[in-house]
């Protein structure tokens, strides 16, 4: 796992390295407790027996908004902190495209790519690309345009 050094208002200064975290795993107690939040309990999130028999996923696989909402998690691993009095606050996304599934057991990870930054009223605006791999698949679980203001 790399981290950057931080530029004046917290941001990765370095646009060429990639930030890549460690592997996290996605266990079917999380994708449990994630249906329960935002009451999404369709079978191929919460009932392994039935999603391994009627899907065509063979077993459970992960919300994608669960895999959205982890980069978030995963990326306090490589941003750096920001400083005293700064705050980091999600601007939103700008493209999100969700690409594979994530299956119940699989490991993800995060890879961010700081693509812009921009100074916006009393901050700095940084967009990465961010991806998140699954473990061992060819294809990326999903691809995002992340929006983080970082606030002075």
């Amino acid at each position: 796992m790399d981290t950057l050094p931080a530029a004046e208002n917290g941001a990765t200064t370095d646009a060429a390295i990639p930030l890549v975290t460690d592997w996290m795993r996605i266990d079917q107690d999380l994708i449990d407790r994630f249906a329960d939040v935002v009451d999404d309990h369709q079978f191929i999130h919460v009932d392994p027996v039935r999603a391994a028999r009627e899907s065509a996923f063979g077993g459970t696989i992960a919300h994608g908004f669960l895999v959205l909402s982890l980069l978030t998690k995963l990326s306090r691993q490589v941003f750096v902190e920001p400083a005293a009095g700064a705050a980091e606050i999600n601007y939103g996304f700008d493209k999100v495209r969700f690409l594979a599934p994530v299956r119940s057991g699989a490991r993800i990870r995060a890879c961010f790519n700081l693509v812009a930054s921009q100074k916006k009223g009393g901050g700095t605006l940084a967009t990465y690309a961010a991806t998140m791999e699954i473990e061992g698949q060819p294809k990326p679980a999903l691809a995002a345009d992340w929006l983080v203001l970082t606030t002075n």
